[in-house]
This record gives structure tokens, C-alpha cells and sequence, in this order.
């Protein structure tokens, strides 16, 4: 499983969903890439208002939106019950 989490350095949402996300994955087989949207012009044109934004990769390769500002459980317990 790989996830990334566009976030940004002074965001206590961002944090506080990067513990969230550490405690409901197994770590042994998750990989999360925490990534600064203020480090490139294009992510916050795309995220600004958003973060922080959790998307994972799904078996086809392609990344999917999980969900934004906090962490849904609901949403990320589906994505992970579709990848298996």
C-alpha cells in the first residue's frame, strides 16, 4: 500500500491526520509520503484549501482521492476493502 499525504509544515489538521493514519494502517505494509504543497505552485493551486489531502495508490496504479481535511475512517477502511 503506498499513500501520500499532501500537507503543509504549520497545519495541526495535517498532523493530526498523518497520527490517525499511522494508527489505522499496518505499518509493515503501508508507505506514506508526507509532501509540503507550499514546496510547488502547482499542489497548492490544486490543494491550497484542501489539506491536508490523503490519496493512496490504488492495484492499477493510479491514485485515488481518499479524503481531505480530517481522516474518514468510513472512506478509507472502503478503499482499503477495494485494493484487497
Amino acid at each position: 500500500m503506498h499513500f501520500k499525504l499532501f500537507s503543509r509544515s504549520y497545519c495541526h489538521l495535517c498532523d493530526d491526520m498523518l497520527v490517525q493514519l499511522r494508527t489505522h494502517l499496518p505499518s509493515q505494509e503501508a508507505a506514506i509520503d508526507v509532501i509540503d504543497v507550499d514546496e510547488d505552485e502547482n499542489l497548492v493551486a490544486q490543494y491550497d484549501e484542501l489539506v491536508p489531502v490523503l490519496v493512496g495508490k490504488k492495484s492499477d496504479g493510479e491514485w485515488q482521492e481518499i479524503c481531505h481535511h480530517f481522516l474518514d475512517l468510513k472512506k478509507l477502511s472502503d478503499f482499503l476493502n477495494d485494493e484487497n
